[in-house]
């Protein structure tokens, strides 16, 4: 019987893996950007517990990017303000994310002109918003040469951005919007609504008589009760779903018992 040469190496190979693993991890720490730590870079302003992940995207004109607290910005995410660096760009900032931020993992916020984040707004991975657009006035010049065409944009606070969006020069989307996952936004988005497609268009507003319309499909998740701590919750993770199915029966016959008994009463 052939010797097998790979008994000794896959040992081996798990130890390199490891250590290359928990290097990485170390590396992905050690080079986050907080505001206790922010190494090369200069922001205008970042605020207490918000982290940019390593490996961090393009950033420039950090003095014109304000950042508030307990933001989240994801790895590879792009975040400039100008049209390129070491632009002197007046005294006021140009892009601001608001506190709770959470940029997903590749996203861009590209800032020529203003660009507004409010606070608690959630993007998904590759959510793309930008303040400039290319021109193409004149047909005999390449458009890359044209000069582009800004306008403001503002994200309303409390908005879910899905992965791979788009928000165009000029979007105002308003308060606890969703933009769905692709679309494409330009021009005024309303509070309370859910957009899709592209262009985007409402597909779905709520109104304070009539609640969503139209009505939504599902039942609201249940939230979960007060007073259960993050161990009780670490422990139901582990349950498998016979223990589930057994704590939901007997739920039910404590629910019944106690029917049972006001009835009695």
């Amino acid at each position: 019987m052939p010797s097998n040469r790979n008994a000794f190496s896959s040992w081996r190979r798990r130890l390199v893996q490891n250590a290359v693993h928990a290097g990485w991890a170390w590396v992905q720490r050690t080079a986050s950007v907080t505001a206790e730590h922010p190494g090369r870079l200069r922001f205008g302003a970042i605020g207490t517990g918000t982290r940019l992940a390593f490996p961090l995207g393009t950033v420039f004109g950090e003095p014109w990017i304000h950042l508030g607290d307990h933001c989240i910005v994801g790895e590879q995410v792009t975040l400039t303000a100008g049209l390129m660096p070491d632009l002197d760009l007046g005294p006021d900032p140009i892009l601001r994310l608001g506190d709770g931020v959470v940029l997903g993992r590749g996203s861009h916020v590209i800032a020529d002109t203003t660009v507004t984040i409010g606070s608690d707004c959630y993007f998904g991975p590759y959510v793309y918003v930008t303040s400039t657009n290319h021109s193409y006035d004149d047909p005999h010049e390449p458009i890359g040469k044209q000069w582009p065409r800004m306008e403001p944009v503002e994200i309303g606070p409390g908005c879910w951005i899905g992965t791979g969006a788009v928000i165009l020069p000029g979007a105002r989307i308003g308060r606890n919007v969703v933009v769905a996952a692709g679309a494409v936004v330009r021009g005024t988005v309303p509070d309370h609504a859910v957009v899709a497609g592209a262009p985007a268009r409402v597909v779905r507003r709520w109104d304070a008589a009539a609640g969503w319309q139209p009505p939504l499909r599902t039942p609201a998740p249940v939230p979960i009760p007060d007073g259960v701590t993050p161990e009780q919750l670490l422990a139901l993770s582990g349950l498998d779903e016979a223990a589930v199915a057994r704590l939901a029966e007997l739920d039910l016959a404590a629910g019944e018992a106690a029917g049972d008994v006001r009835a009695e009463s």
